[in-house]
């Protein structure tokens, strides 16, 4: 380990810039870091409609047991979120993401492999270390080019096409099981990530100006890491992301049990889940267009206070003894909507103050918001009842949260102005 952590003799260089012939253009960055990021999304949604078949085959008697194969994932990603951005702060980004699809495809080979219950649940855990990777080092990799509301829209934009994922991601895991075991999800995931890994290679070159390169130290990465999540400016953006993100996490490991068993929906799952998918889609594409226009902050909290609005109705709904599935999931669909004008403004707010150190930033407040996340996910579905009691409970809470915090960073001041647009790096990587 000391000798990971421990600068010993002169700096190594960074890698080649490795820019390719034909230069990247607007369209295809975008398509590229979007399919990086799903491959996490595709490695927890995939498994969903499979969870009952995993449980039957390796002999899992507590049914809220099974929801562990997508919750030890998320908890495990955000602790492994630390590790890359300190990496390609030092090596390159290129370098760093290369290493994380490697991993990613040989744990998802293992997972195929699985003898029992346990080895699957400790092959997840580093499966979703490696995954880590693929969705801090693309926030990086924006920084390195955008800034302000610049950054709000491309991530905006990326967010858009990455929400695609877990749009078929069930659908596809259902398609795998009509012709296959649930073993075949897991090598569809390797192929999938070979694939991409492969066009990364090709394609991609690095983003990291060479003045931004840290030291590998422990108290400069310490410091940092320290800087980016407590810096006053990013910290309720951090953790108020955080808490959405959990309550909707909280639906994704209860959905099948919910939706599919206690709503009666039974094949129609997958269905539904990849229009509430759809939605949260077109409304990060609504955000990307409206983002430079009204600015992260007034698009962001206004949708947060949505947020509040639908948690109450679902609240109310809920209180009923005869809510019904088409009660719940327009509701809960509207709910998802306003994430995508929260989540990726949050994160571009939060990102906003750490130029020279967007890798460390991007890994210690993806830990944060993953680790609280995937925690209060966990918690709010093993906490389901039969009801939808519990996940609008926990959505009012959290939102409410949010808002504290948000105006902790705000200085109790919301609908801020807007921050200026500003493009850096090479134009090939513009997004015009």
């Amino acid at each position: 380990m000391a000798s990971i952590i421990t600068r010993i003799g002169p700096a190594p260089e960074l890698p080649p810039a490795n820019t390719p012939l034909i230069p990247i253009g607007g369209r295809e960055f975008v398509a590229m870091m979007a399919a990086t990021m799903a491959l996490q999304a595709l490695a927890v949604d995939a498994m969903l409609p499979a969870l009952g078949m995993i449980a039957r085959d390796l002999g899992v008697s507590n049914p809220n047991h099974r929801q562990l194969v997508v919750g030890v994932f998320l908890v495990a990603a955000g602790f492994g979120s630390l590790l890359p951005g300190p990496m390609s702060d030092r090596y390159g980004r290129r370098r760093v993401l290369l290493v994380c699809f490697a991993g990613y495809i040989l744990l998802s080979l293992g997972c195929a492999l699985a003898p029992g219950f346990n080895t699957l649940i400790a092959l997840r855990i580093l499966q979703a270390l490696c995954s880590a990777g693929l969705t801090v080092l693309p926030s990086a990799i924006i920084r390195d080019r955008h800034s302000g509301d610049a950054m709000a829209r491309m991530t905006s934009t990326v967010s858009m096409v990455f929400m695609i994922a877990p749009m078929v991601a069930p659908s596809v895991g259902q398609a795998v099981l009509l012709v296959a075991g649930w073993r075949m999800i897991f090598a569809f995931l390797a192929l999938i990530a070979l694939v991409i890994g492969g066009w990364i290679a090709w394609r991609l070159p690095e983003t990291m100006a060479p003045a931004h390169r840290q030291a590998i130290q422990p108290m400069r990465i310490v410091t940092n890491m320290t800087r980016a999540a407590t810096d006053r400016r990013a910290f309720g953006y951090i953790i108020g992301g955080s808490l959405t993100f959990g309550a909707m996490l909280g639906y994704i490991n209860s959905s099948e049990q919910l939706v599919a068993e206690h709503f009666g929906a039974g094949a129609m799952f997958p269905i539904l889940f990849g229009a509430t998918a759809i939605m949260m889609s077109c409304a990060s594409f609504l955000n990307s267009r409206i983002v430079t226009r009204f600015g992260a902050r007034r698009v962001s909290h206004g949708a947060l206070m949505v947020f509040l609005v639908f948690s109450l109705v679902q609240v109310f709904q809920a209180q009923g003894a005869h809510e019904t599935l088409w009660q719940f999931m327009p509701v809960i669909a509207l709910n998802a909507c306003m994430l995508g004008f929260i989540g990726a403004n949050f994160s571009s707010i939060s990102m906003q103050p750490f130029a020279g150190i967007a890798g460390s930033a991007s890994s210690v407040q993806a830990f944060l918001r993953m680790l609280i996340a995937a925690c209060l996910g966990i918690a709010i579905g093993q906490a389901y009842n039969g009801t939808a009691l519990p996940l609008a409970q926990a959505f009012l809470l959290c939102g409410a949260g949010a808002l504290l915090l948000v105006l902790f960073s705000e200085r109790g001041r919301l609908f801020g102005p807007r921050e200026p647009v500003a493009v850096h790096g090479p134009r090939h990587c513009e997004i015009h």
